[in-house]
């Protein structure tokens, strides 16, 4: 449909505004179709807007005055509709309503293995603009080299970018990000930074948890240091949490250093706990910055035995033994076998159950004697 067609024109089309404008639109009926001001109405995002701020400045058009607008209810803009007095629509126009765009902050990245980079940033103390605003991350090598701008967004948030390959070691890189929509663009300060002092990695690998012996207070863990780093230069300081099954509350054991096996000491006698290591590489090709902690691994379940005791800590001489833990699944599955029928029956009661019975079994055996 060409413009000439058009039933009617609003003036401003599809303007921006700062929060707290004013504005007076104008709805103007084409020549060729029969209708007068008296004949019109305007919405504002489907509600009709009242008449007090209508004023005929002509036989056909229709004033409206907005006053004190607030922020657009939808970053595609707020519609003003000019009507008929039967409802039909006639014209239309979008509002963009909203602030500039605020200097983003906190840009923090990480390289997975020192393979890639992700930085995340802060839209600015308010964020909130209400006007759709696009982000950009720009990065460079420090003393040459072009700008280059940063294609995968939203990969780890809302602000948020992965740079997947191409990038240089032992030079620094400068890091930026431009804000922009229709009122305005806004420029990060631009931040420094070298691929090797920010080096994170996978969550150390094959952990395993086993009993030490008859010890009823404590586990042993065991890990394997992250395989993407083992042909680099670095070393790795590890963290362990664990928790009993029915607590959500984690416990940290900070002083595990950089060896790969830790005993968890000071336990309660007969209960599941779940553990979990993280790994810290640093120091990479001679870094002198921190390093950057993995996520944790998943979660490790075993139990301690029977008895009492008590009050926690990390014996870095962590014991080998998971020899007990083995025979007990073995237990486990050779009783599911004569206990179960059908998978619906494999739950946690299933599990209390078996509990109930290798109690039972450890009395008798207890009663017997121990077996050498």
């Amino acid at each position: 449909v060409s413009p000439a067609a058009a039933p009617a024109v609003i003036s401003p089309q599809d303007p921006t505004l700062l929060i707290g404008s004013s504005l007076v639109a104008t709805c103007t009926v084409s020549p060729d179709f029969p209708l007068k001001a008296e004949d019109l109405y305007w919405t504002l995002n489907g509600r009709r807007l009242p008449a007090a701020s209508y004023a005929a400045l002509g036989p056909s058009t229709l004033s409206v005055a907005l006053a004190r607008l607030n922020g657009s209810r939808q970053q595609s803009g707020d519609n003003l509709v000019c009507h008929s007095r039967d409802g039909g629509i006639l014209a239309g126009s979008c509002l963009y309503v909203g602030l500039p765009p605020e200097k983003p902050v906190n840009i923090t990245c990480w390289s997975k293995n020192m393979k890639d980079l992700t930085c995340k940033w802060a839209p600015g103390t308010e964020g909130e603009t209400f006007l759709h605003t696009n982000y950009t991350l720009k990065y460079k090598l420090r003393w040459y080299g072009r700008d280059n701008t940063c294609q995968e967004y939203h990969t780890a948030g809302p602000y948020s970018c992965h740079i997947p390959k191409d990038l240089a070691l032992f030079t620094p890189y400068e890091i930026w990000v431009e804000a922009s929509n229709r009122l305005g663009v806004a420029v990060s300060d631009v931040v420094m930074l070298d691929i090797l002092d920010v080096v994170t990695t996978d969550p150390p690998s094959d952990v395993h948890v086993s009993r030490v012996g008859d010890l009823e207070d404590q586990l042993s863990v065991r890990w394997s240091s992250p395989p993407a780093l083992k042909d680099f230069l670095f070393q790795a300081k590890y963290q362990i949490q664990y928790r009993v099954e029915d607590s959500s509350e984690w416990k940290v054991v900070d002083d595990v250093g950089n060896q790969t096996s830790c005993r968890l000491a000071g336990l309660r006698p007969g209960t599941v706990y779940f553990v979990q290591v993280r790994c810290n590489p640093f120091g990479i090709y001679g870094s002198k910055k921190a390093g950057i902690w993995s996520d944790w691994s998943n979660p490790t379940a075993a139990s301690t035995p029977r008895s009492e005791r008590g009050a926690g800590g990390c014996d870095p001489k962590g014991g080998e033994q998971n020899t007990t833990l083995r025979r007990e699944l073995k237990q486990f599955f050779g009783w599911v076998k004569k206990h179960a029928y059908g998978c619906s029956n494999l739950g946690i009661k299933l599990y209390d159950q078996w509990r109930v019975w290798l109690q039972k079994s450890h009395k008798t055996r207890n009663q017997v004697g121990k077996e050498p």
